[in-house]
């Protein structure tokens, strides 16, 4: 059997969760089957049972909208995914951005089409501020490929009632198969060059926050809460490549805002690489991850991989991670119930996250203890190998069905 998987994201363009998972899955199951990645970008990799291959896109004479860019970018290389051809027996597509392309391999190579869902495009009507226009075609693209999958992957239960209720799609063809983790490279390490490197006291504790600056992740209500926290102890933000200007600018203000009453904020606007990342997770004392939206939440699992205590909001498939009072604590979050799905209170919601935070950084044994329980976890329930095998058993199902 071979795959054809269509992403986005791929090393070392990976900026969010999927590409993350892509990598990973492809990786374990080329030791299964043959796999070919086609993503956006220049990569070129040929290993063994494994070919990655990146399609660059030339828009130096594009006149359009910048925000409609990358839209037009995504249609473009859905085409050239295609007019490249294919000789897989399933198409597997990653994120709206791969959706077409996974649409033209089903119809003109007459191949099953299998769609992660990542996330769901319309409870993430924010990405309008991102995306403009060219956010209507992601609903729409989103659509016709999840109602025509031959199989949807759901990464969470919740993922999948979400997809039931958005969507036309019969609940026998949604799998649930979980994001993973590997824990031999996601582990506590010793070393402390990156925070020095940043500026990062190693000495004294810190609660950290990993992730995109953007509605999803939450990050405004997170800087929102460091004025109920304990100034005793650090606030590390690992946060870059905000979708908007507008929402940079809001970070700004609330950085600005917040660091002008305690001088121990740190604002890391780069996106690390996996090392550096893996060194701030494991020095740090608490992780926090304040979605308001989040169908897995795969930074949940390093984080607990590298044996630190998580504190998450209870939305999406974070509780599916996280135990509340075992490896971490979960915060509820009341959200409006229509677009944007915003928190009905945005200082109640601040004042949830920093009382579990508090609680956390002043109790080392409770630390020690939810951290270990997060180790033991991430190494039990999410190992690529597992997922993978569930991947394999998916594909031949519907190429069986096919035949």
């Amino acid at each position: 059997m071979k795959v054809l998987m269509m992403s986005n994201e791929y090393p070392p363009y990976t900026y969010g969760g999927a590409g993350v998972h892509v990598e990973y899955l492809s990786k374990e199951l080329s030791r299964l089957m043959s796999v070919e990645v086609r993503c956006f970008g220049d990569q070129h990799l040929d290993n063994n049972g494994l070919r990655v291959r990146g399609l660059p896109v030339d828009a130096s004479g594009w006149n359009c909208p910048e925000s409609l860019r990358s839209v037009f970018g995504s249609i473009q290389r859905g085409l050239n995914f295609n007019a490249a051809g294919i000789d897989a027996d399933v198409v597997h597509c990653h994120t709206w951005y791969t959706h077409l392309g996974g649409i033209l391999a089903k119809l003109n190579y007459g191949i099953p089409l299998v769609v992660t869902t990542h996330s769901l495009e319309p409870l993430r009507p924010w990405k309008r501020e991102q995306l403009g226009g060219g956010y209507e075609f992601s609903l729409w693209v989103e659509r016709m490929a999840l109602e025509m999958a031959d199989a949807v992957i759901a990464v969470s239960y919740e993922t999948k009632q979400d997809i039931l209720q958005h969507f036309r799609v019969a609940e026998e063809r949604i799998r649930i198969i979980h994001n993973g983790i590997d824990p031999s490279e996601y582990r506590n390490v010793t070393s402390t060059d990156a925070l020095v490197r940043f500026g990062v006291d190693a000495s004294k504790p810190y609660v950290l926050f990993v992730g995109r600056i953007t509605r999803q992740k939450g990050i405004i209500y997170l800087v929102r809460a460091i004025e109920y926290m304990d100034d005793q102890y650090q606030v590390v933000l690992c946060a870059g490549a905000p979708d908007t200007p507008e929402i940079e600018r809001e970070m700004q203000a609330a950085v600005a805002e917040v660091s002008f009453k305690r001088d121990n904020v740190i604002w890391i606007r780069e996106m690390l690489d996996r090392k550096d990342i893996i060194e701030f997770y494991s020095h740090a004392d608490v992780f926090c991850c304040p979605s308001i939206y989040e169908p897995f939440g795969i930074i949940n699992l390093e984080a607990m991989a590298c044996e630190t205590p998580v504190v998450a909001s209870a939305v999406g498939g974070i509780p599916e991670v996280v135990v509340d009072g075992e490896t971490g604590f979960l915060v509820p979050l009341q959200r409006v119930q229509g677009p944007p799905y915003e928190p009905v209170s945005a200082t109640k919601f601040a004042r949830d996250l920093a009382e579990p935070i508090n609680r956390l950084m002043a109790d080392r044994a409770m630390r020690t203890r939810f951290g270990q329980a997060g180790r033991q976890r991430a190494e039990e329930i999410f190992s690529w190998t597992a997922i993978a095998e569930r991947t394999k058993a998916l594909y031949e199902s519907v190429c069986g069905k096919r035949a």
